[in-house]
């Protein structure tokens, strides 16, 4: 017994969508990780935790394929130093960076150089490979 030919192109069609979003999950789930080392972040006390504004735009693209950018003008607030550099959280407002998962991620600031990421919720460091110049100015209170 044959098929009706709309019956026919409508099968076809399922076919081709069911196939189409097994690829997509599939390529989904493939995400690469974030390259991550252990941290041990020193925090700083209330009284130093200084504030600096981002001068220019920074657009950062991960290792993961991602990428991220660090609006001019945003604010971010000193919270403890690395042996990486100095880690400033956003202030109010949440970054994050994504590989397989999103993070929640504060800069990593050497100098003058966007050296990486600290995971606060992970307590990991997510270096930046290369590094990316990025300046800042301090904002006093």
């Amino acid at each position: 017994m044959q098929l009706p030919n709309k019956l026919r192109d409508l099968a076809l069609k399922t076919k081709t969508l069911l196939a189409s979003l097994g690829v997509c999950v599939a390529l989904c789930a493939c995400a690469p990780s974030l390259p991550v080392q252990g941290a041990h972040l020193t925090p700083v006390a209330a009284t130093q935790q200084q504030r600096i504004r981002v001068v220019d735009t920074v657009r950062v693209r991960l290792s993961t394929g991602y990428s991220r950018r660090i609006s001019s003008g945003s604010l971010w607030r000193l919270a403890g130093e690395l042996p990486q550099g100095f880690a400033y959280k956003p202030v109010n407002d949440v970054f994050t960076v994504e590989g397989r998962q999103m993070h929640e991620a504060w800069l990593v600031v050497k100098g003058d150089r966007l050296v990486g990421f600290y995971l606060p919720g992970e307590s990991h460091f997510s270096p930046l490979d290369p590094t990316t110049s990025i300046t800042t100015e301090a904002i006093h209170d």
